[in-house]
């Protein structure tokens, strides 16, 4: 089935040799006896070109005449390649620049190289079968070509794959989409499979025991996971970061006791900037386990403090501080005015306790500090104002008349 798509891309791949120069088709091989039918069709068509070819020029040695025909061959693979590569490309990049979508413009250049790589993979190979030279040079020759070109096609594959998750990323960090930060793990992801999934073919189609092989690979496989149940672990953990998405690259996160900015998200690790610059690596199988802060969502930063006042703050004044406080922070545009809450809520050891509760709308860490530090500012003038002081822990000491003259007699002695 391999060898058969084989031969859709490649129309001048022969795998078996043909003598040109006998009329009647020569005898099956064994090797070539299970070979398709298109594949001793493909054969046929090259050999008879070369009859053909040779019609015109009946002076020339036959074995000769192989020779030119195989340059000819290859000539021909060199002059399409170059018309492929600067002439139909050229015009499709050009065709490519005048559409709306970007699609077109990754996707044209990503696939030039392959496109050309493959027709010199066809041209050589061909040109090779042109010499007719012995059965096993044939068999080496048809499975070099079955290596080449589908390793070709894998390879356009990649590119091509790879071109339409840049578009996909591209829209996606248009269109703020969470599923962006985790594309280059997609795409490592996507390009592991496919190059395995490729390997696999390319052994099928030289005639290999993949069944087994891969049975084999599943019994393996069970040694090898319980060898390597860390690296599997972190694998998984990459699943669940993937499908939960917590967090995206450049978020700001909390996770167990680090706290930093999110640079790279891998299938073992994720890589954490800290606040002090340095760089912590993470294996997924602890970032799905931990508990994760992404402290970039905020919708919101809820502040709650408390303004502790003298004991000789009078009833009145209390009151009509509180009121004033209240004004202060509902009259910013950056509060959410119904999150705004101001009483006189203790009487403290040391202090009458006012607490000031407000959630500022922008999440911004830089713009909440600098709304606390404006409205911590306007409390401390307002308080001020009014004659009124802040209380700090202190003590007093109450004593009986007599014991407190005594005392103070013996600090004037």
């Amino acid at each position: 089935m391999t060898r058969r798509l084989f031969l859709v891309f490649s129309t001048l791949v022969p795998l078996a040799a043909v003598r040109a120069a006998d009329p009647a088709p020569p005898p099956a091989a064994p090797a070539a006896a299970s070979a398709p039918v298109a594949q001793k069709e493909v054969t046929d068509l090259l050999e008879r070109f070369v009859v053909w070819l040779h019609h015109f020029f009946p002076n020339i040695d036959d074995q000769l005449f192989h020779y030119l025909a195989c340059g000819v061959v290859l000539l021909a693979a060199i002059l399409l390649r170059h018309v492929i590569t600067n002439v139909i490309f050229f015009y499709l990049k050009k065709l490519a620049a005048k559409t709306e979508t970007t699609l077109d413009d990754k996707l044209f250049p990503a696939l030039e190289e392959p496109v050309s790589m493959l027709m010199m993979v066809l041209g050589i190979f061909a040109a090779l079968t042109v010499l007719q030279l012995s059965e096993r040079a044939d068999n080496i020759i048809g499975n070099g070509a079955i290596i080449a070109v589908l390793g070709v096609l894998l390879w356009g594959f990649i590119r091509a794959g790879g071109a339409i998750l840049d578009h996909l990323e591209e829209i996606a960090h248009e269109k703020h989409m969470t599923v962006a930060t985790f594309m280059p793990l997609i795409k490592k992801t996507l390009f592991v499979v496919t190059v395995i999934i490729g390997l696999i073919i390319i052994a099928d189609s030289l005639g290999a025991k993949v069944g087994a092989l891969l049975t084999s690979l599943g019994i393996g496989g069970l040694a090898f996971a319980l060898a390597a149940q860390d690296t599997i672990a972190n694998l998984f953990g990459s699943l669940v970061v993937v499908m939960d998405q917590p967090f995206r690259v450049g978020d700001l996160v909390k996770i167990g006791a680090n706290t930093g900015n999110v640079e790279d998200i891998g299938l073992r690790s994720t890589k954490i900037r800290l606040l002090d610059r340095s760089l912590v690596v993470i294996p997924n199988k602890a970032v799905a386990t931990e508990p994760i802060t992404n402290l970039t969502r905020f919708t919101g930063r809820r502040v709650e403090q408390v303004l502790g006042l003298t004991y000789d703050t009078r009833p009145d004044q209390m009151e009509a501080l509180i009121d004033q406080l209240r004004e202060i922070i509902v009259g910013e545009a950056e509060v959410d005015g119904s999150s705004v809450h101001v009483y006189f809520r203790d009487f403290n050891a040391s202090s009458m306790d006012i607490w000031v509760v407000y959630v500022a709308k922008n999440p911004d860490f830089t713009a909440h500090m600098k709304l606390k530090q404006r409205l911590n500012l306007a409390f401390m003038r307002a308080i001020e104002a009014r004659g009124l002081s802040f209380a700090f822990p202190t003590q007093t000491m109450h004593l009986p008349g007599p014991l407190a003259g005594k005392l103070v007699a013996a600090v004037k002695n």
